[in-house]
């Protein structure tokens, strides 16, 4: 068995997608939309096979969550972009892009070489080695 994919909903379909392509390297599938309910969304694909869902509609409401508070549920993804030296450049690249750092390439408790950041929505993201 194997997670097929995760889902987020989010306000802005094209940034999150942006952020992501941009940032990991994901292949964007086609957009789909459902016009019965207005929705839209794109499957991301990794290279390992495993997958992103990204969906939007209007009728969903925005999440009240603070981003930089842990609260009980999914707290975040994990890419792993392959190496120490991968997490370093590209932690640097979302800091020069203005996106905000949560915690800096270290070596945590659990032996894993990570960043923290968060996406265009406010999501958690860490980047491993």
């Amino acid at each position: 068995m194997r997670i097929e994919h995760v889902a987020i909903w989010t306000g802005d379909l094209e940034r999150l997608k942006r952020f992501y392509t941009k940032y990991f390297n994901c292949i964007a599938g086609n957009k789909y939309r459902n016009e019965s309910n207005n929705f839209e969304s794109y499957f991301l694909s990794f290279d390992n096979s495993a997958r992103l869902e990204l969906m939007q509609m209007p009728s969903i409401p925005n999440n009240l969550n603070d981003p930089k508070i842990q609260y009980e549920g999914i707290i975040h993804i994990a890419i792993s972009v392959g190496s120490k030296e991968n997490v370093v450049k590209i932690t640097k690249k979302l800091r020069s892009d203005k996106y905000t750092i949560v915690s800096e390439p270290q070596t945590t408790g659990d032996g894993y070489f990570e960043s923290c950041v968060l996406d265009s929505d406010g999501n958690r993201v860490e980047i491993t080695a």
